[in-house]
């Protein structure tokens, strides 16, 4: 006898041992030789399918979350993707405050002795053209960016002038919208920041700067440079490129426009030119009258404030700038996470909004905050640079100057800092505000004042990447017999260390002595290839060293930048 189904003519499902490979081609059900039946089971199928997907899935999504999240404990994290610094601090803070555990002298903190080997003097050689005498035409171009990536651009202009035996014409400062002070309407220009007489004068018999176009040229494109033909360069673009390319052009118009011109060449260019960038960044390059002439007061007024140490003092940039519309927010774009919590969240993802628009809603954007602080991307804060310094042996009493914008949060942020290093001195502490006032809103004029007291201090601490440190690096290793007498933390190992909360005092600190150690011995670095001279300027810059055997770091300083 059959067995009796629910519907009609419908067959019992076969064992659970059926070999599924005979029954892939037909479904246990398919029954085309009974229309009734197959139309009543697909009628029942359809919605009892559908909810039972339903009800297995919300059945499954409380069994994780109630049952099996009661059984197993939640996953760890990664060492160095949380911000524990502020648990850290508070465990460690009797030591942090003990003025015996610091053993750091500003007078011997560096060791090395070695010295850049004197080259033969190169500012007397100039690039060679053969059969020609005269420039082919006059080049321009837009230096866009801030204080240092403008001052990229103006010294891989001279390079390139050089090569394409063109005139320069002093260049224009583009600036993007967020370099920009809304209340700003005036659009400062290059003799605002720089020198302008200086630097024709450095360059002459080396590269023609023009600083204007000339107007028998500019009238051929109807008074209006935009007619001039712009040039679009790939980024890093090689020698040989504007070779085949750009000086046809120049040869053919007698005028070619860049723009932009921000990191359009290569880092490995002929060595000609290659001097010719030395010969701009620490040469040619000197700070306006004001700029100048304020940067002298305030280094002054720092090194008096340094009288116990000799004069010298620590000096920090500091990249943890508030969320504004005018400044480029480093806390905010580097989709960091660190203890505020939703309000932190909610003002980082309104700047994120401000600064990319609808790029902000594309997928990957700050999906991963703890890959960023693993990685060593978030910007160090006050706090951390504290216990930083704190634990590599710096006492108290060392005198700091802190080279930032308007800090997050300052008040909140800025305290443990000022907690472990009362002697802490800013532009705003050691100027009035109505000797600032000359340079208030304007971003490049004050990072010109911050640049000029960390290239004198004995110390200079990087906390984020970007053009500020890597000019500052260079610069200093210029200056100061090739040694950059920097602390360059190893930030990947920074955000591990800082998340233990269970570590000891003493070893907290030793892991920051070995860091200290490792700053001293690639102070004094040769570029290798593909690397920056602007960061790395030997040995190609050498042979313009000076050399001043007797003279303090200060007196120095006053010779480089003319303000003796």
């Amino acid at each position: 006898m059959k067995a009796k189904t629910h519907v009609q003519g419908l067959p019992t499902r076969p064992p659970q041992g059926h070999c599924r490979r005979a029954s892939r081609g037909r479904a246990w059900h398919d029954l085309p030789e009974n229309p009734k039946a197959a139309e009543a089971l697909r009628r029942f199928r359809s919605p009892f399918l559908l909810v039972s997907a339903l009800l297995s899935y919300v059945l499954g999504l409380l069994y994780c979350t109630s049952i099996f999240s009661a059984v197993a404990p939640p996953l760890a994290p990664l060492p160095g993707s949380v911000y524990r610094s502020k648990e850290l601090f508070d465990k460690l803070l009797p030591d942090l405050l003990s003025v015996n555990s610091s053993t750091v002298q500003l007078n011997t903190i560096w060791t090395s002795r070695r010295k850049l080997k004197q080259w033969k003097d190169c500012t007397n050689h100039k690039m060679e053209h053969p059969g020609s005498t005269e420039p082919f035409g006059y080049l321009i171009v837009d230096a866009n960016g801030g204080l240092n990536q403008q001052r990229s651009s103006i010294c891989n202009a001279v390079a390139l002038a050089g090569l394409l035996n063109a005139v320069l014409v002093i260049p224009n400062f583009h600036l993007h919208n967020i370099w920009m002070d809304p209340r700003q309407v005036y659009i400062y220009e290059f003799k605002d920041i720089y020198d302008e007489d200086h630097f024709i004068n450095t360059l002459e018999g080396h590269v023609t700067v023009a600083r204007d176009i000339p107007e028998m040229v500019i009238e051929r494109f109807g008074y209006n440079i935009s007619n001039v033909p712009n040039l679009k360069v790939k980024a890093w673009a090689s020698s040989s490129y504007y070779s085949d390319v750009a000086l046809p052009l120049l040869r053919e118009h007698g005028v070619i426009r860049i723009s932009p011109f921000a990191n359009r060449l290569s880092n490995e260019v002929p060595s000609d030119m290659q001097r010719l960038r030395c010969l701009a960044n620490y040469k040619a390059l000197r700070f306006s009258l004001p700029i100048a002439a304020m940067a002298k007061k305030l280094v002054g007024r720092m090194v008096e404030k340094s009288s116990l140490s000799g004069g010298k003092y620590v000096s920090i940039h500091l990249r943890f700038e508030e969320v504004s519309n005018s400044e480029p927010d480093m806390v905010a774009f580097s989709c960091c996470i660190y203890d505020g919590g939703m309000s932190e969240k909610a003002e980082m993802d309104s700047a994120r909004q401000r600064g990319w628009k609808e790029k902000f809603k594309l997928r990957g954007h700050c999906s991963r905050p703890d890959l960023n602080r693993m990685q060593g991307k978030c910007p160090l804060t006050p706090l951390e640079v504290g216990m930083m310094l704190r634990g590599m042996g710096f006492s108290n009493d060392t005198p700091i100057y802190l080279a930032s914008g308007k800090l997050y949060k300052e008040e909140t942020h800025l305290a443990p800092l000022l907690q472990l290093f009362p002697l802490l001195q800013t532009k705003e502490s050691l100027a009035t505000s109505e000797e600032l006032a000359p340079f208030q809103n304007y971003s490049s004029r004050m990072a010109a004042l911050d640049y000029s007291v960390c290239l004198h201090s004995e110390v200079f601490v990087t906390t984020q990447g970007g053009n500020f440190p890597h000019f500052m690096m260079g610069h200093r290793r210029f200056l100061y017999d090739g040694h950059a007498k920097t602390i360059k933390p190893n930030k990947p190992n920074l955000a591990v260390l800082f998340q233990d909360t269970n570590i000891s005092w003493k070893a907290f600190r030793g892991h920051l002595e070995v860091m200290l150690d490792e700053s001293e011995r690639k102070g004094m670095v040769l570029r290798k290839s593909g690397q920056s001279v602007y960061s790395f300027p030997s040995p190609d810059c050498a042979c313009l060293h000076d050399h001043h055997a007797n003279s303090t770091l200060f007196k120095r300083y006053q010779h480089h930048h003319g303000v003796g």
